[in-house]
């Protein structure tokens, strides 16, 4: 059974469907997680990048859980925005290795947190410090600070480390998201 399936029985939803996001910079490893999260025997042995988004959903008897993986590729970033409206929720994946891209990433957060759809949500953001294992990647309070997550008032929001290739890191993520999800439709 695949984390998502698991994180779909513990929401508890009836019928309801829960539409994430997943976003970040290119290269971040969002596909990885997002495969790393399906069910086993529905797993993809090769990742490649992602151009414009996949979608991928899964089912239980009583949710449908659909998750947009976008790009992060500059020239797709535009289309993020297009998919705000009906999101539940939004995993943000970062690069932790990658110092030296950490301020475009702050800026693509700051962008969205500020885009009009989601600046009146109070969706929950799950970010993934990701690529942990990786020689000097910063730690998730590194990271935290470096995109200044503190500000974030209007939204519950959680960092997580990870590793997306080995799984590690993901299911703490996921359920704090359920948990957020579960109350916001109570």
């Amino acid at each position: 059974m695949g984390l998502l399936d698991k994180l779909s029985g513990w929401l508890g939803l009836r019928k309801k469907e829960v539409n994430v996001l997943c976003l970040g910079l290119d290269n971040s490893g969002k596909t990885t997680i997002i495969n790393q999260l399906k069910p086993a025997n529905t797993q993809t042995q090769e990742i490649v990048p992602t151009i414009g988004f996949n979608i991928e959903k899964f089912k239980n008897s009583s949710l449908s859980f659909t998750v947009f993986d976008m790009s992060g590729q500059s020239r797709y970033r535009n289309l993020w925005e297009h998919y705000y409206k009906e999101s539940h929720a939004i995993i943000f994946v970062i690069d932790s290795g990658d110092k030296l891209r950490m301020v475009v990433a702050k800026e693509e957060l700051e962008i969205l947190l500020n885009h009009e759809d989601i600046r009146c949500k109070r969706l929950p953001v799950l970010f993934f410090a990701n690529k942990m294992d990786l020689d000097g990647a910063m730690s998730s309070v590194k990271v935290s600070q470096m995109l200044s997550l503190e500000n974030i008032k209007d939204k519950p929001w959680h960092i997580c480390a990870s590793n997306a290739i080995k799984g590690e890191g993901l299911q703490e993520g996921l359920e704090w998201l359920q948990d957020h999800i579960k109350t916001m439709n109570k």
